[in-house]
């Protein structure tokens, strides 16, 4: 199969363009710049020069595959605008992906985020749809329900589309950006690994290269209008994950009081997303899919010597 891939060079992406080529699918990755070029040409695929701005140049690389995958999002607007700012440059791009592939069946699996359906009280499944975005909801990963319905609506036009919903901690031995690698800056920098209140809320989480695996599945079998989800440890506290990191660092893990979680607090502009809970099953994606991860789980993973080099 003919693959196109959006954000290849990121730290999900490079793992997907690897499990696809491992499986024997050519896979060309978008590159905004000579150096995204020789990360694409160096996993093995062939490079087409763009970016996200170009809607006529994205709708002609989808119509030129067997399928897309697209993992890319603007992370440059998420200091200024937050989640909000990133989907609402996302949306137009679902749009043309809808243009170049409706009526031909073709597959398009798109990065989704598990938390965004709300908190339910429950751990999140595949069946629960993207709810409504509301603007108190701007400062939350709900704000990119906008995309995933959109991406989800495209199955009504002929287009064999779904929704691969990344576990909030993707974690492996590259992982320089994720969420575990902010929380570990921000302990070194404070002098304690912070946690929310009590800590309990729960965080999902999966290492990159089950994601990846994932996303091939769905690419070569998943039916159209589904959501997936990549997730491994559907729900460690989030206070676990903080003493996790203080003792690696030889740190105290300390309570942050919620009255100084906001700007300019402890957590910065991740506060809103932080105080949240996320527990999630992918209970439903193993069964239809046989997916299964296969590599170490979160708090396992964070000994793999990549997070906390010895100095």
């Amino acid at each position: 199969m003919r693959v196109f891939v959006t954000g290849g060079t990121g730290h999900s992406g490079s793992y997907i363009i690897a499990e696809l080529i491992s499986a024997g699918h050519e896979v060309t990755g978008l590159a905004r710049s000579d150096s995204s070029a020789m990360v694409l040409t160096a996993l093995g695929a062939k490079v087409r020069r763009g970016d996200m701005e170009d809607l006529e140049e994205l709708k002609e690389a989808a119509a030129d595959s067997d399928g897309v995958i697209h993992v890319a999002h603007r992370q440059d607007l998420l200091p200024s605008g937050g989640m909000y700012a990133v989907s609402l440059a996302e949306l137009p791009i679902m749009h043309a992906y809808g243009e170049a592939l409706a009526g031909t069946g073709k597959p398009l699996v798109a990065a989704g985020s598990i938390g965004s359906s709300g908190n339910l009280g429950r751990p999140a499944t595949e069946e629960d749809p993207a709810l409504p975005v509301g603007d108190e909801h701007r400062g939350t990963l709900r704000a990119r329900n906008v995309v995933e319905t959109a991406v989800i609506g495209l199955a009504e036009r002929g287009v064999r589309s779904s929704v691969v919903r990344i576990a909030n901690i993707a974690h492996s031995t590259t992982d320089r950006a994720g969420f575990l690698p902010i929380l570990i800056a921000l302990a070194k920098e404070k002098g304690f690994a912070g946690y929310p209140g009590d800590g309990a809320n729960l965080w999902n989480a999966v290492h990159a290269r089950d994601v990846a695996s994932l996303f091939r599945v769905a690419l070569e079998k998943g039916e159209a209008g589904n959501y997936w989800h990549a997730v491994q440890d559907g729900g460690i506290p989030l206070r676990e994950i903080a003493e996790a990191i203080g003792s690696r660092l030889g740190l105290p893990a300390v309570s942050v009081p919620t009255d100084e979680l906001m700007v300019p607090g402890y957590f910065g502009f991740l506060a809103n997303i932080v105080t949240q809970s996320y527990p999630a099953s992918s209970l439903i994606t193993r069964r239809t899919l046989g997916w299964e991860p296969a590599q170490p789980g979160l708090l396992t993973d964070m000994d793999n010597g990549h997070y906390f080099p010895a100095s």
